[in-house]
């Protein structure tokens, strides 16, 4: 395949649509194409260093006059200003707002522009967002100036023709795992300097909004038998965290949680739990789950939005109604207490994880589709 030059724009932060959008720019770069790569900041899984992918900063500038500063609009120059000068043939957005209607308007700003725009929908832009009436048009008036538009899980595709009535195409390409990265370990070094120390860990990774409902992780806690004692391992950041440094104060848990904050590098805190724990209100796709599973780790999750897609109940893990954390904290109790289910259940999640949600077959799906789309467009 000749080699493409690809803009990706997201949010640099821990949730899932920064992730998957710099791993796939990595994956890119390392098929030898020429990816930029546009946020805010650096992105959490970004290197400081890696060929073939280069960083462009968007940079927003402060008056008194804004109570806002218009990143949408300081994104669009930014874009502009590299598809002029890099010819790139594709700028793939994740996350519809503002980043489809920052595309449109870089490509509008060009006379005779023949970058195409693929937008990835991950949930709550189209969920949370598309219901609300300031946004809905914005965002639909986004897709339909998008040349392609790709959700990540079926729920979610679902979810968008409905919330937007949009009869158009969309292509479901689900999140993927590295496992070349995010595999089994037996390291105990790593559990011991997690503090398990002889401990079972529990594990719940998230940006730690409130439809992650971070905090059922400390009511789940709260009814495991003393003698299980296990340790729970928070890793992220968020508006809720504090929230739960307060409930873990209250109910006396301190002792049984750590707070581990953004890890760049989570494949061996992943690798080192015991049990996965994702008690969301919804979730598009779960990539915890994902990234959880691929490490040989159960998971114990909700029965909410695309996680059935990724968790298969009684197989990789088990699957609870939202709210049920009694029903949540049998299933650990039970993970916890007999390791060859534990171990049973985890070796189906590795193998799920290679045969479903590999990187090789997610990167090949996205090459087909951008040179699809050239190819329409020329």
């Amino acid at each position: 395949m000749s080699a493409l030059r690809v803009g990706i724009a997201c949010y640099p932060t821990y949730g899932g649509s920064g992730v998957m959008a710099t791993e796939l720019g990595l994956a890119l770069a390392d098929r030898g194409h020429d990816v930029h790569l546009f946020s805010y900041e650096r992105p959490m899984r970004l290197p400081a260093c890696h060929h073939g992918i280069s960083f462009h900063p968007v940079s927003v500038s402060s008056y008194p006059l804004f109570r806002y500063p218009p990143y949408d609009l300081a994104l669009s120059s930014t874009l502009r200003e590299v598809m002029a000068e890099k010819a790139l043939d594709v700028v793939h957005v994740h996350y519809a707002i503002p980043h489809a209607i920052s595309a449109h308007l870089a490509r509008e700003m060009l006379p005779g522009c023949r970058t195409r725009i693929v937008t990835t929908l991950h949930g709550t832009d189209a969920t949370i967002f598309g219901r609300d009436p300031s946004y809905r048009e914005v965002i639909r008036f986004g897709l339909q100036k998008s040349d392609a538009i790709v959700c990540v899980s079926d729920w979610l595709a679902a979810q968008t023709r409905e919330v937007f009535n949009f009869d158009g195409p969309l292509e479901v390409v689900p999140n993927f795992v590295d496992q070349s990265r995010f595999k089994p370990r037996a390291d105990d070094a790593v559990r011991n300097e997690l503090g398990g120390n002889g401990r079972a860990l529990l594990l719940h990774t998230s940006n730690f909004r409130p439809l992650k409902r971070a905090i059922d992780t400390l009511e789940i806690l709260r009814r495991l038998p003393r003698e299980l004692s296990p340790l729970l391992l928070l890793l992220g950041d968020g508006p809720d965290v504090p929230l739960l440094r307060e409930a873990a104060v209250r109910h006396r848990l301190l002792d049984r949680v750590r707070f581990l904050g953004e890890i760049p590098e989570a494949e061996p805190i992943t690798s080192a739990a015991d049990v996965a724990l994702l008690p969301s209100e919804s979730e598009s796709f779960g990539l915890a789950a994902l990234e959880a599973m691929a490490c040989g780790v159960p998971v114990v999750a909700t029965r909410a939005g695309g996680l059935p897609e990724v968790v298969e109940h009684g197989e990789t893990g088990f699957l609870r109604e939202v709210g049920d954390v009694d029903g949540m904290a049998e299933d650990v109790a039970r993970l916890l207490r007999e390791p060859e289910l534990r171990a049973r259940l985890g070796q189906a999640g590795v193998s799920r994880a290679s045969e479903r949600f590999s990187l090789e077959g997610a990167v090949r799906r996205h090459e087909e589709l951008y040179t699809a789309l050239i190819r329409n467009g020329s």
